[in-house]
């Protein structure tokens, strides 16, 4: 597959033929386009742990496609037998990332389907859950489409963006989050030039975000994480976008590490910090970035992943958290497909999410 056809290839998707979820392997990328056909529970858990597939908006459908197909070979006889396996499952599934909201937030969309429609028979539950999985899916589409809307109000033709790690399409079923506003500006003839931080320690940006872009004739330039204060001072950035894996109710916001490095550089040369995500991934249950557990990594992704030899010496220490928190102090907005919110967030992303569940038409 060439990297014309890359936006072309579905990130994450269901085979219901063969009865297995389909991803396209990341960590081959840019090098090989693969796709992964994955009908085992143990299987897909680790596609998610060992981000094959990543992206809180894409492993949230992973996370719902994996649990009905486990659904689906659920032997019980009754409701309780059913049940406890399908929430076995379901709690297998969520420890394989602790911090990215989106996919806790899909398997209980899963689970309450089953929970609601417990009187009913099994057969019946299993089609409801298939039902669910598919429109999680579908709803992320036009979840991303309409962030990406709203997105596009923030910048002109020409502008220029600096991102970090990949939330784009290959992070989500279509579009992309912080990408999504470049992607859509490419359908109706716009120019972008675009900085993508390396992203270290797992090159997000390097092997995805410039991979994606330049498949979509963006002007894609690569730059190491520690160059991005240089790239502002030359004045070649007029706004940072960046995705997001967990929104705290006050507005912190949780992403890739490196993230709350970037928002402190914008704020000290004056360029807009914008958080992309979707309303799913705002938890209103976690009142500051403070209250967000984060992922630690293994040490070898930084001290020899990446190298045909170990780069670094035997028995070093390794610190390699895999989020940072973003205060929300220092950020100018969060874009979701409800609308863009604006300090206080304690209030805009409050009313936000209170709209009545209907995304909002981006405003003109």
């Amino acid at each position: 597959m060439n990297e014309k056809s890359i936006l072309a290839c579905e990130t994450v998707d269901l085979n219901e033929e063969e009865g297995s979820l389909v991803i396209l392997d990341q960590t081959k990328l840019p090098g090989e386009a693969k796709l992964l056909h994955l009908t085992e529970i143990h299987d897909i858990r680790d596609a998610i742990y060992t981000l094959k597939v990543r992206g809180a908006p894409a492993i949230g459908i992973a996370g719902a496609f994996g649990l009905y197909l486990e659904a689906m070979k659920i032997n019980a006889n009754d409701w309780e037998e059913f049940y406890h396996q399908l929430h076995e499952a379901k709690e297998y599934l969520n420890a394989s990332r602790p911090t990215a909201v989106n996919l806790s937030w899909a398997l209980e969309r899963m689970e309450n389907v089953a929970t609601s429609n417990k009187f009913k028979p099994l057969a019946e539950i299993r089609e409801l859950l298939r039902r669910e999985c598919l429109a999680i899916k579908s709803e992320d589409t036009e979840t991303c489409r309409l962030i990406g809307e709203h997105g596009l109000t923030l910048i002109h033709d020409g502008a220029g963006i600096l991102t970090h790690c990949n939330a784009g399409q290959l992070a989500t079923s279509k579009y992309g989050t912080a990408l999504a506003p470049i992607h859509l500006g490419r359908e109706r003839g716009m120019n972008f030039r675009v900085y993508c931080d390396e992203t270290r320690p797992l090159l997000q940006g390097a092997r995805l975000s410039a991979f994606e872009l330049m498949a979509d004739g963006v002007d894609t330039t690569l730059i190491c994480d520690n160059m991005a204060s240089q790239v502002m001072k030359n004045g070649w950035v007029d706004a940072v976008f960046v995705g997001c894996d967990r929104a705290a109710a006050n507005g912190d916001a949780c992403n890739k590490i490196g993230t709350s490095g970037l928002a402190i550089l914008a704020k000290h040369y004056g360029v807009p910090f914008y958080v992309f995500c979707p309303a799913s991934t705002v938890d209103m249950n976690t009142k500051t970035g403070h209250d967000i557990v984060i992922e630690q990594r293994p040490p070898e992704e930084i001290t020899e992943m990446w190298y045909s030899r170990r780069m670094a010496p035997e028995g070093v220490k390794v610190y390699n958290p895999a989020f940072d928190v973003t205060e929300n102090e220092l950020i100018s907005g969060i874009v979701t497909e409800f609308g863009i919110a604006r300090p206080p967030y304690s209030e805009s992303l409050k009313e936000i999410l209170t709209t009545g569940g209907k995304p909002s038409s981006p405003r003109p």
